[in-house]
């Protein structure tokens, strides 16, 4: 756990869109528990949560190796790195919708 734990962090201080997730993961598990999410609900928002974190873990652990591998410019490299962001990238909008589906009707009973 410790060797994990070490992980996270080095993600948050070495990757700017690791910041930018947790600052949204923060948001919107603020905002289900004010909106008072079922227990349904709460499962999707999780997964997308973790589908998020785990893709955002996996392209910093791709993208410190390739440079560790090979520190000079590649081509393949690139590539590697591209497509590990298209993952993230990928997830993030998957949750993205996700998190419209569960939270619109919550938002919706309160304004209609």
């Amino acid at each position: 756990m410790q060797v994990a734990l070490r992980g996270v962090g080095i993600m948050l201080r070495t990757q700017a869109n690791a910041r930018i997730h947790l600052g949204v993961t923060l948001v919107v598990v603020v905002a289900g528990l004010g909106l008072g999410l079922d227990r349904t609900d709460w499962s999707w928002i999780v997964l997308a949560i973790i589908v998020v974190w785990i893709a955002e873990g996996l392209n910093t652990a791709l993208e410190r190796l390739a440079d560790a591998l090979h520190p000079d410019y590649h081509p393949l490299v690139r590539q590697a790195k591209d497509v590990a962001a298209a993952a993230v990238l990928i997830a993030a909008l998957g949750a993205v919708l996700i998190g419209l589906l569960v939270f619109w009707p919550y938002l919706f009973e309160r304004v209609g």
